[in-house]
């Protein structure tokens, strides 16, 4: 039977990006090997579980990989609350996420951009949850981990819907424009030199590739390269101090 994968090459990036971050600036432990297959595979079980609001005919398959894979999550994150049981406040802080989307697909609106921003929003404090597990500290640095995501995917999501269901609205785009700016901007104004050079890449090809012709796969190689370099900028922006 061919494993029930989700293709959403964004949702990837989103998934292990934050994650990484927050291995990487807390140090890293051994638990972060549980947490981390934990995460997957809860990332992994509510896509069918998702998905079976929407395809009734395939609530048996749906319902079968759905069960499996979060019982895995369930016996990774059981390991790690029993050295950190405090990790249990990142689950509750996702809760609310998760149920915007659910709601979002009962209602057959998964591509709002609201329900965008509260997947990354999950994803994120799913970062913060990672550096918490090395640094067993929610200070300024897991804060940031967690901004820094959210920032960077949220201009990802304007790009990605300009170039594929909103690449005739003038408005839509303008919108996304002034975002990218905003944000460059913003670390300019900030003196964060590594910042800037992390989020300009996303501001050149928000404003450059509208309106080209470009495949949904193309578009997501690109986006996961984008993020690919983002991340090592963000890592050297934490090192330097």
């Amino acid at each position: 039977m061919k494993p029930l994968i989700p293709n959403q090459h964004g949702a990837w990036a989103m998934l292990i990006i934050p994650f990484f971050l927050g291995i990487i600036i807390s140090g890293g432990t051994w638990l972060h090997i549980p947490l981390f297959i934990a995460w997957f595979f809860l990332y992994l079980g509510t896509y069918p579980l998702l998905m079976n609001m929407k395809k009734k005919k395939k609530r048996p398959e749906l319902t079968r990989w759905g069960i499996f894979y979060l019982s895995i999550a369930f016996v990774m994150i059981t390991i790690v609350l029993i050295y950190q049981w405090r990790m249990v406040y990142f689950g509750l802080a996702m809760l609310p996420f998760f149920l915007v989307n659910l709601y979002f697909t009962k209602k057959k609106r998964e591509r709002a951009l609201w329900n965008d921003f509260s997947a990354i929003l999950s994803f994120c404090i799913g970062g913060m949850a990672s550096y918490y597990v090395g640094s067993q500290q929610v200070d300024s640095q897991c804060w940031m981990i967690g901004g820094i995501s959210f920032l960077f995917f949220v201009g990802s999501t304007f790009y990605v819907k300009t170039m594929i269901r909103e690449k005739k609205n003038v408005v839509f785009h303008r919108i996304s424009w002034g975002y990218h700016i905003g944000i460059v901007l913003l670390f300019i104004f900030l003196r964060e030199p590594f910042l800037f050079l992390a989020f300009f890449p996303s501001l050149l090809r928000a404003i450059m590739m509208v309106g080209r012709k470009i495949s949904t796969n193309k578009i997501g190689v690109l986006e996961i390269t984008n993020s690919v370099y983002m991340f090592l900028l963000v890592l050297v922006y934490f090192y330097q101090y």
